[in-house]
């Protein structure tokens, strides 16, 4: 597994890469795209709005899925860098945390893999294809999209950002500001799945703002977790060593 010293500035690297570039790509896919409120929109509008974008929308959620996938590195890394391999709960949300990744950039790459043929088809067929090529839409949208990329990948990035946060106040090993932030963001984001749950329980309470606020102060928090161990400069204290009782007490925070 490595040194967590050695680890550390990686990590913390590749979780700030990770969130910015991110960032980026999705803010070039909402104003390209109309992301992702055009997500709640019918096929007949969404299509046409694709084949619109052409191969540049295509490169576009290309980038946004294996931006996003750069935090599947560090967060398996995480543990051993907080010094915290052997703590089962924390082990148990960096699995459920990875599976989310992976769920969220099935959700993504369909744009790039299914999308595009779907369009075509809508395009240029009848009016009877057209009708059966919405009907695929609205179920490849519904699987892998709501349900694998929105619902299950978000729940799994917010369980794994409390459980990280809740480590974070317990142990002290980075500043506490920073637990109650990945608290209180990952709630916000929770949320959020008012707006998917809608789509299949009409009716369902929907918090609009939950969305925009809650994805983007998660997405700050990523980017503050792996700043925060750049620009840590103390070990982080691993459970599994055995201290003299006369050692001085570890310090707190970065």
């Amino acid at each position: 597994m490595g040194d967590p010293a050695a680890l550390r500035r990686p990590a913390g690297v590749l979780l700030l890469v990770g969130a910015l570039s991110f960032a980026t790509a999705a803010t070039v896919l909402s104003v390209t795209f109309d992301w992702p409120d055009i997500l709640r929109e019918d096929a007949d509008i969404v299509l046409p709005a694709f084949l619109a974008g052409g191969s540049t929308l295509i490169w576009t959620w290309l980038a946004t899925a294996w931006t996003y996938a750069i935090l599947f590195v560090p967060l398996l890394l995480l543990p051993r860098v907080l010094g915290r391999a052997n703590d089962p709960v924390l082990r148990v949300a960096t699995v459920v945390g990875a599976a989310s990744v992976i769920f969220s950039l099935i959700g993504f790459l369909r744009w790039v893999f299914v999308v595009p043929a779907l369009a075509r088809s809508w395009e240029t067929g009848d009016a009877l294809t057209r009708a059966a090529t919405e009907a695929a839409w609205l179920a490849q949208h519904q699987f892998g999209g709501a349900l694998l990329g929105e619902h299950l990948g978000q729940l799994g990035a917010i369980a794994w950002s409390i459980t990280v946060s809740i480590v974070i106040l317990r142990t002290r090993v980075l500043p506490l500001w920073l637990g109650w932030f990945g608290i209180a963001s990952s709630t916000i984001y929770l949320l959020n799945q008012g707006d998917i749950l809608a789509t299949a329980v009409p009716g369902f309470p929907v918090i609009d703002i939950a969305g925009l606020v809650g994805s983007g102060s998660w997405g700050i928090w990523v980017a503050a977790l792996g700043l925060a161990l750049i620009l840590r400069k103390t070990e982080p204290e691993n459970e599994s060593t055995t201290k003299p009782t006369t050692a001085t007490p570890a310090k707190a925070g970065v």
